[in-house]
């Protein structure tokens, strides 16, 4: 029996898909999420084989329900999301169903999965999707990170400084530390770069907690923030200071 989690804030939105899946009964329907914050804890608890996955959603949105998963089943978008996205989608060919869509449709997307059944590959394709995702909305405002079974969500505003860290990236703000399984290009090119600078291979810091740059040994400089943090700063990291700092 397949397992299958449908998340989406609108019940009607739910139940049309619900009565679709009637004439799948190898599918089983074993949870209902009205947002992203319910969709982690019912994927963790029921481990899912396939979801029916809105994007624009309260509190979270799907693109950043996804990326606090442990493990990630199949998913299939189902979205009135804008045209570029939609685009997105077709390209790495995780499936998608433009609301209102109609039972055939449906079954186009709910057949191809089934005939595939690569789970693997389904969920490579979604990563993909989420790591060129500058379409998803408010993706450069704010940073979703789960700790322990809390999820929090940082402004960028609140964001000292970022530090690679492993196979993580340490998130320092004002209220304390924070990882995130990401690397550090994925947040150079996500973050707005008239907000955020990469000073050096293992460091990017929000451009308004920069209160100085002295010298330090020989051609390399040392980064001062309001905080009394001490960062250095690569030759690379000096140019694009410069410019943006217009020193």
């Amino acid at each position: 029996m397949t397992r299958a989690i449908l998340i989406d804030d609108e019940p009607l939105a739910r139940e049309v898909v619900k009565e679709y899946l009637e004439d799948y009964p190898e599918i089983e329907v074993v949870a209902e999420c009205g947002d992203g914050f319910e969709g982690v804890k019912a994927i963790a608890q029921h481990q899912p084989d396939l979801i029916f996955l809105d994007i624009q959603m309260p509190k979270i949105t799907g693109f950043e329900m996804l990326e606090l998963l442990d493990s990630r089943p199949a998913v299939i978008f189902t979205s009135a999301f804008d045209e570029y996205a939609i685009k997105a989608f077709e390209t790495y060919a995780v499936d998608y169903l433009l609301k209102p869509f109609a039972k055939v449709r449906f079954k186009v997307a709910v057949d191809r999965w089934l005939e595939k059944q690569h789970l693997e590959e389904t969920k490579q394709h979604v990563q993909s999707l989420m790591e060129s995702s500058a379409a998803a909305p408010s993706y450069n405002e704010r940073i979703v990170v789960k700790v322990g079974s809390t999820i929090k969500i940082i402004p960028s505003t609140d964001i000292i400084f970022l530090e690679a860290y492993d196979d993580y990236v340490k998130i320092n703000t004002k209220d304390g530390t924070f990882l995130k399984n990401k690397t550090m290009q994925f947040f150079e090119t996500n973050l707005d770069d008239k907000q955020f600078v990469r000073v050096h291979r293992s460091f990017i810091v929000q451009v308004s907690f920069i209160t100085g740059l002295v010298p330090y040994e020989k051609e390399s400089y040392k980064l001062i923030l309001k905080t009394g943090d001490k960062l250095p700063v690569s030759k690379t990291g000096y140019t694009k200071l410069k410019k943006l700092l217009q020193i």
